[in-house]
C-alpha cells in the first residue's frame, strides 16, 4: 500500500506534514509513503529524523498552490504543484490514497477535473465525523456543495451509508435530513423534495432532524447541503474547544480542583479525545474515481499521522471507492419530477 502525501500543502507545511508521515511510518508497518513537493526541502527535513528509508519516497514538484489561490485557475496553471502532481499519481494508479492539507477548493476542483466523478453521481461530497452520545455521526456534505438539488441529498445519503457500513460495520445506518424541524413538511421546497426522495431511496431514512439531534446518538448520518454542514461542523468544533477551555479553567482554579483533576486525569483525557480535531482528521472526497483525503489546513504532525493511520489506510483496505462505484453502477437514481420541471 502506498499513501501519497502533499508535503507542501497546509499552514504548517512542509515540516509538520513530513513529521506526521515519519510518525505514522514509525508507528505502523505494512505501507509506504510518497511525499510530493520540493525535493530538496523534503530531503533536508527527512535527514533530520530517524525512519525506515525504504518506506518513504519523494516525487519532486516545483510549485505550490497557496491558500488564497483561485481553485480552478490554480489547478490549471500550476501543473507542477504538489497537489496536481499528487492527484495525477493517483490517476495513474501509482498510489492508493492522496492526502492534502492544502487549499480545500483547489483539492475539490482538482479531484473533479483530474480524477472525474464516479458514473451515476451528480456531485461528490465531503463528509465529516463528529461524536455523539453513542457513536460517531457522519455529517454529509460538510462544505463541498453549498447549493444542492434533491437528488444530491439522496446520493450523499447513499455514499454516507456505504461509508458507515464499511468503517463502523453499521449494517443499516440511520439517515436523517438536517432541517429546521422534525415534522415531515418542514423546510423549503428543495428540502421537501429531498425528503420525498430520501423516503423512497435505498437507505434507512428515519425522517427530518434538527441540529441538536446530531449529538443525540439516535442517527448515524446527518444529510445536508455543504453550507449547513460546514457551519454545523465549525460550530461543533468551536463549542468543543470552548468546553475544554472552560474545564481547564475549572480544574486549575485552586489546589482542590487540581487534585480533582489528578484523580480524573485518565477519564478527562478520554473525554478530550472525542473533541480533538486532530483525532477526527481526514475527510475523504466521496464520489470521485480515487481516494482523496482532505486534512485540516492547520494540520500538525499528529493530524497528518491520524489522517494516514485512521483514515487513509482503513479506507483503502475496505475499498470504499469501489463499493460506491459498484452500488451506483447497479442502480438507477433519477431526479424527481419537481427537479425536471
Amino acid at each position: 500500500m502506498n499513501i501519497i502525501v502533499d508535503a507542501m500543502g497546509g499552514d504548517n507545511a512542509p515540516k509538520a506534514i513530513i513529521d506526521g508521515c515519519i510518525e505514522a511510518i514509525n508507528m505502523q508497518e505494512g505501507f509506504k509513503i510518497t511525499l510530493v513537493g520540493k525535493s530538496d526541502i523534503i530531503q533536508k527535513i527527512l535527514d533530520e529524523n530517524k525512519y525506515d528509508k525504504d518506506r518513504i519516497d519523494i516525487v519532486n514538484a516545483t510549485e505550490v498552490i497557496e491558500g488564497d489561490d483561485t481553485p480552478t485557475k490554480a489547478i490549471k496553471s500550476k501543473k507542477d504543484s504538489s497537489m496536481v502532481v499528487g492527484l495525477k499519481l493517483i490517476k495513474e494508479n501509482k498510489g492508493d490514497a492522496f492526502i492534502s492539507a492544502g487549499n480545500t477548493g483547489a483539492l475539490m476542483t482538482g479531484a473533479l477535473l483530474l480524477l472525474g466523478r464516479i458514473k451515476g453521481i451528480d456531485r461528490p461530497s465531503l463528509p465529516a465525523l463528529v461524536p455523539s452520545k453513542k457513536n460517531m455521526v457522519l455529517l454529509i456534505d460538510a462544505g463541498m456543495n453549498t447549493v444542492c438539488r434533491p437528488i444530491n441529498y439522496l446520493q450523499f445519503a447513499i455514499m454516507g451509508s456505504i461509508y458507515m457500513k464499511l468503517i463502523y460495520n453499521i449494517q443499516k445506518p440511520k439517515v436523517g435530513l438536517l432541517n429546521v424541524g422534525s415534522e415531515d413538511a418542514k423546510g423549503n421546497e428543495t428540502l421537501k423534495n429531498a425528503f420525498k426522495m430520501l423516503s423512497e431511496g435505498p437507505i434507512n431514512f428515519v425522517g427530518n432532524m434538527e441540529g441538536n439531534d446530531i449529538t443525540s446518538g439516535d442517527i448515524d448520518i446527518a444529510v445536508c447541503d455543504g453550507y449547513v454542514g460546514n457551519v454545523s461542523l465549525k460550530l461543533f468544533e468551536g463549542a468543543g474547544s470552548l468546553l475544554l477551555n472552560e474545564l481547564k479553567v475549572i480544574f486549575t482554579k485552586n489546589i482542590i480542583t487540581k487534585l480533582c483533576y489528578l484523580l480524573m486525569k485518565s477519564a478527562f483525557k478520554e473525554f478530550k479525545t472525542k473533541f480533538n480535531a486532530d483525532e477526527l482528521a481526514g475527510a475523504p472526497v466521496l464520489g470521485v474515481k480515487g481516494l482523496v483525503i482532505k486534512s485540516h489546513g492547520s494540520s500538525k504532525a499528529k493530524t497528518i499521522r491520524t489522517a494516514i493511520l485512521k483514515r487513509a489506510i482503513p479506507l483503502v483496505k475496505c475499498g470504499v471507492v469501489n463499493e460506491i462505484k459498484n452500488q451506483f453502477e447497479n442502480m438507477e437514481v433519477k431526479p424527481s419530477d419537481d427537479e425536471i420541471r
